[in-house]
């Protein structure tokens, strides 16, 4: 996609996402640089899912490879057929793996379509049973007004529909028939609680709970089971599949030893329950570093789940597969930092007040000054500069430009890198003290 397809609400987006430091939420077509080698590959996987197919990939690379802006980007690709999508930031305290019931939580909360914003949860199962009630009246059999008849009808239908998932987590289906029976008779707060309870909430109301007929909250053993349900709901409400992106699954390595063992059997599991078929239209991506998957401490701590992520790197990465089990991020030199530069720059001018001027005064010869210059900051380590880069470029140096006619980087601005904006591993690559100027000339 180029910058002028992009909408100008997608590209205001993007460049108030690169003004704060952070990767964009949408718009990431126009700033993927190096990525054109897996397009091919993952639309086929995004197709086998769509087709009822699953897919799953490991992403690896180091900080500042680009783990996040490719799950980010490959999110985009999935919404635009259809999928829903979820992030989930894997965490010692807050999202631990070996918990699948808070893994499970966190996937509805940040659960998301392509109209609508997390949790998209209750509007995904609002439009599941207006699908069921259209699919109803579209037999003649039943009335439009005949609620009681329309209601029952509807039920069975659901029945129907989650005959698979009921026989191993009957409380899913039980759950969504009360909520069903809460819409039809106007009990918001019961409508409110028992979707929350869907989404695998805690504290849910015991009066909410008992009008279902279910009991206590999701636990491990249930919330694959709560998987399936939610993946045939997507289904049949028009989202052939749901793309979940477990993020930074290297903090596995930081925890206790036996809590690690069982963060990586939970994984294990969801890979075989993959390859056996339970859960049509899922895409899996899990994103880690090089130490993750291959460390001792990691992945190869447990042999079966290291067997099935067996990638071999030993060749050129110029031959990488993009359907291997891991794909690796290389992360970035100097002529693609540059790159991402100009992308960046064209990006601001589509939305600036003064389009020419961005041009004319932030050439190409500029973007790898800049580049050069905070790279040698960092130590030289180019792998770690693109987030800083972007921010520099966008926050210090293009909006002045398009604020000020006079301003001319080159002569009024010092490029300065302060230990305050820097993440922790930015700041262990860095070469300098905390503060560090630099003139670019």
């Amino acid at each position: 996609m180029t910058t002028g397809q992009a909408s100008e609400v997608r590209r205001r987006e993007a460049v108030d996402a690169l003004r704060r430091g952070t990767v964009p939420r949408s718009g990431l077509d126009l700033l993927a640089v190096g990525l054109d080698r897996f397009a091919a590959a993952m639309d086929e996987d995004l197709d086998t899912v769509a087709r009822g197919g699953a897919a799953f990939h490991a992403v690896r690379g180091e900080y500042g490879s680009g783990k996040t802006f490719f799950t980010r980007w490959l999110a985009e690709r999935a919404k635009r057929r259809g999928l829903a999508t979820a992030e989930i930031q894997i965490s010692e305290t807050e999202t631990p793996l070996h918990r699948l019931e808070t893994v499970y939580r966190r996937l509805t909360e940040r659960l998301t379509t392509a109209t609508h914003q997390p949790s998209a949860l209750r509007a995904v199962v609002d439009s599941w049973l207006y699908t069921l009630e259209e699919q109803v009246m579209e037999t003649g059999e039943v009335a439009e007004d005949d609620e009681k008849v329309l209601s029952a009808e509807v039920e069975r239908l659901m029945e129907q529909r989650l005959a698979d998932v009921a026989r191993t987590t009957p409380a899913f289906a039980a759950a969504l028939r009360g909520y069903q029976h809460a819409v039809t008779a106007g009990d918001h707060a019961t409508a409110e609680a028992l979707i929350a309870w869907l989404g695998g909430q805690k504290s849910v109301a015991a009066s909410a709970r008992r009008a279902a007929g279910v009991r206590g909250d999701l636990d491990h053993f249930g919330a694959l089971g709560f998987l399936q349900g939610l993946l045939t709901v997507l289904r049949d409400c028009g989202h052939p599949g749901l793309l979940i992106v477990l993020d930074e699954t290297e903090t596995l390595q930081r925890v206790r030893g036996d809590v690690r063992e069982k963060g990586l059997n939970a994984l294990r599991q969801l890979l075989d329950e993959i390859d056996a078929g339970r859960f049509p239209g899922l895409f899996l991506v899990m994103t880690g570093t090089p130490a993750f998957f291959d460390g001792q401490q990691g992945v190869q701590r447990l042999p079966p789940l290291a067997q099935r992520l067996a990638t071999d790197f030993g060749t050129d990465a110029r031959f990488d597969s993009p359907r291997a089990v891991q794909l690796r991020l290389l992360g970035f030199d100097l002529d693609r930092l540059v790159e991402l530069g100009q992308r960046a720059r064209d990006l601001h001018a589509s939305v600036a007040r003064h389009p020419e001027r961005i041009g004319a005064v932030v050439d190409d010869g500029y973007l790898r000054d800049l580049a050069s210059a905070l790279t040698g900051q960092l130590g030289g380590k180019v792998g770690v500069a693109p987030r800083l880069y972007l921010r520099k470029l966008v926050a210090d140096v293009l909006d002045r430009v398009d604020e000020f006619e006079d301003f001319d980087p080159r002569a009024h601005y010092a490029l300065t890198v302060s230990g305050t904006e820097l993440t922790e591993s930015e700041r262990n690559a860095a070469a300098s003290a905390d503060d560090v100027e630099l003139d670019i000339p």
